[in-house]
């Protein structure tokens, strides 16, 4: 969101170092929470790999939705807005998960 708002190089160097912290932190606890609830110890190898597709896929996908936004609606600030707004859903949709089975 602070590039958002103020698009400086400064900006730019504390948002990556952030995001960075983030990303990582979130990539230890999810990799940690997925093995967890895989459900049969022989097909471990098989889920993860589906599972790292699906965290895979969203990185061929982004370009392709983020293109429209930057050239046809509001450049970069929009779409560093609308990526702060579904990271917000996300982590809201997430706060509802109580356990696993």
């Amino acid at each position: 969101m602070g590039l958002a708002l103020w698009p400086t190089w400064p900006v730019a160097l504390a948002s990556a170092a952030l995001l960075g912290v983030g990303f990582g932190v979130f990539t230890a606890v999810d990799f940690a929470l997925l093995t967890d609830v895989l459900p049969d110890a022989a097909h471990r190898g098989k889920d993860l790999g589906v599972l790292n597709v699906a965290n895979a896929l969203p990185q061929v996908i982004a370009p392709v939705l983020a293109a429209p936004l930057v050239a046809h609606l509001g450049g970069y600030r929009t779409l560093y807005l609308t990526a702060a707004a579904t990271g917000l859903l996300g982590a809201v949709l997430v706060r509802r998960i109580r356990g696993v089975a």
